[in-house]
């Protein structure tokens, strides 16, 4: 079978987390290059460890790198702003790229939801944690009933939230909102990040909440199940906290959503679903508590072997 070779970019906590997961995990990808910028960091020098050819040099140190000719897939685990300047160099070369960052230059992509749809592009985007691990819960309340507000809010441990994750809160923010519409289909979409700074650390937990129109609990309920067994195929630590939540708004005491004043409905009527997860990480480089970045990792991976298998001859998952 032919493994497509890949790189990444970013030798830090993302970027090490699925450094490994490719080594231990996938069958159709193959370690090429790792890349950061600190000559010391603990990324390059585990990589060097277990055999994987690094450089120090950042992304002219990859293009440089004997290995760049025969690397099909490359991930960017750094930051937004410096997955600008990644991208525009990358494509130059004809590489695909796998975002990590909340540059959003490619199109989102949430494997449940749309993993399928966008396996042609040069460059896409993983979106944020917060949105590999809520955004598929608004697509499955959209697919019974019309979601008109859609809010979450991820919290997670500060220790599991290295510099890029710090430096990209505001694009975090932006990026996971517009997705909760896009991909999760949301008339209108928020996102909040707290970074909890308890010891012990915490396991991530997301809160999901939407405002969809008067509608049946069941089918709702089973379309939650469906997606996060969906997820837990690639993410095995992802799971309900507790029991959805059900809340029935009438017009005797609306709900008023400064958020949703431009689509002429600030006052909503009708059904207001709640959901609480929880994230586990699978502890490959990390501890389990660090589950934002298990999730992230897990689905750049899934998305890679999905475009290796359609266009370098890998087998299918």
């Amino acid at each position: 079978m032919n493994r497509t070779k890949v790189a990444i970019i970013g030798s830090g906590n993302i970027g090490t987390d699925l450094m490994v997961k490719v080594l231990r995990l996938s069958k159709i990808l193959e370690m090429g290059v790792m890349v950061g910028i600190d000559a010391h960091s603990d990324g390059l020098a585990r990589a060097a460890r277990m055999g994987v050819a690094t450089s120090h040099e950042g992304i002219d140190g990859l293009v440089s790198h004997s290995e760049f000719a025969g690397i099909d897939l490359i991930f960017d685990a750094t930051s937004a702003g410096a997955h600008r300047r990644h991208d525009a160099i990358l494509q130059a070369h004809g590489k695909r790229v796998i975002d990590l960052t909340p540059a959003a230059i490619g199109p989102y992509t949430i494997p449940p939801v749309n993993g399928e749809a966008n396996l042609d592009a040069t460059n896409v985007n993983m979106v944020t944690c917060g949105g590999q691990a809520t955004i598929p819960i608004v697509a499955a309340i959209s697919q019974i009933s019309k979601v008109h507000y859609g809010e979450i809010v991820a919290s997670i441990a500060s220790k599991s939230a290295g510099p890029g994750t710090r430096a990209n809160i505001d694009e975090f923010t932006e990026t996971t909102s517009a997705a909760i519409e896009t991909v999760g289909g949301a008339t209108r979409g928020k996102a909040i990040i707290i970074l909890n700074p308890a010891e012990p650390p915490l396991i991530m937990r997301d809160t999901v909440y939407c405002l969809i129109d008067e509608t049946p609990e069941e089918p709702v309920r089973r379309s939650i199940e469906a997606m996060i067994a969906k997820v837990q195929d690639y993410v095995p630590g992802y799971r309900l906290k507790q029991e959805v939540q059900f809340e029935r708004i009438g017009s005797n005491a609306p709900l008023r959503i400064p958020e949703m004043a431009s689509t002429g409905r600030m006052e909503f009527t009708g059904l207001k679903v709640s959901v609480f997860l929880e994230i586990e990480g699978a502890a490959h480089y990390l501890p389990a508590f660090a589950g934002n970045l298990d999730i992230m990792t897990s689905a750049a991976l899934r998305t890679a072997e999905k475009i290796a298998a359609r266009h370098y001859g890998g087998v299918g998952v």
